[in-house]
């Protein structure tokens, strides 16, 4: 089958790039290389350079079979903080996505996420309260709900997965879109006290990159609104325990839900399941440091 990656240079895009690519499929990466990195790329897979906000480059692209979206600004403090380009990418950007997937009439596999949810009644499952607390969580939910339309008006296939705080290798350390693992172990690594924000006794549920990799693939097979977590959840403090050395705590962030923890349920009855603990992939990230 023929695949294209959007996003496929980045963090979470180009292990599922990695993954699609074993199996024996041919890959197109699109990428505008805002977060992704060359390091990243895939050398058996096509690579285009450019946005998916621009409609040029949609025009240029020959048909897909099933298109996995993942690129998008995906943090919620710069989200907070500038609004505006975050719009563009994930809400305009997923519009032009879906427009060339109903013109081609081809599959999409879109990367949603768990900040959608309040957080209160937790483990969480797919009907779960949303109370959308950034810009970033609000632009998920209205390009879930043009997907969901699409659907309805276009016969669109689609399988949304909400992610719970992916980490593992290729994660971003440093900058305005490093998720807190990456974040304190680099500063770990060189020597810096780990920056913990508020008491450190929220609580995430940690995912795998790589069993985030092979959700989407299995993907291809699902439709509708998928959780994918691991259904526990530690806190920061535990993190830091595990990683070891001095820590600071600075104040506290806005949109952030206090806890998350995914009720997987579905994904495991569709036959995905966690395979690695954050713990214990901390664990051995020391014995490189």
């Amino acid at each position: 089958m023929n695949y294209l990656v959007t996003g496929g240079l980045g963090f979470v895009g180009s292990h599922v790039v990695d993954l699609l690519i074993a199996k024996g499929h041919a890959v197109t990466v699109l990428d505008d290389m805002s977060t992704g990195s060359m390091s990243n790329a895939n050398p058996k897979a096509t690579l285009v350079i450019g946005s998916i906000t621009d409609h040029r480059i949609w025009e240029r692209l020959t048909a897909f079979d099933s298109v996995f979206h993942l690129a998008s600004l995906a943090r919620i403090q710069p989200s907070i903080r500038n609004p505006l380009p975050a719009h563009e990418v994930n809400l305009t950007g997923t519009l032009r996505v879906l427009e060339y997937c109903r013109q081609h009439k081809a599959k999409i596999i879109f990367s949603s996420s768990s900040s959608l949810y309040e957080g209160v009644d937790i483990p969480t499952n797919e009907d779960g309260k949303q109370l959308w607390k950034s810009p970033y969580s609000l632009q998920k939910a209205a390009c879930e709900a043009y997907i969901k339309l699409y659907g309805e008006l276009y016969g669109l296939d689609y399988a949304i997965l909400r992610y719970f705080n992916v980490f593992g290798e290729r994660q971003i350390l440093t900058g305005d879109y490093a998720a807190v693992v990456g974040i304190l172990l680099n500063q770990k690594k060189h020597g810096q006290p780990m920056t913990i924000t508020h008491d450190g006794e929220q609580r995430r549920d940690f995912t795998y990159v790589k069993d985030i990799a092979l959700a989407n693939y299995m993907a291809l097979n699902w439709g509708g609104v998928t959780n994918i977590g691991t259904g526990v959840n530690y806190s920061i403090n535990q993190l830091a325990d595990a990683i070891g050395g001095k820590r600071t705590y600075i104040g506290d962030r806005q949109g952030e839900a206090r806890h998350t923890q995914a009720d997987n349920s579905l994904a495991r009855s569709l036959g995905w399941e966690p395979t690695t603990s954050i713990i214990e992939w901390i664990k051995e990230q020391k014995t490189y440091m």
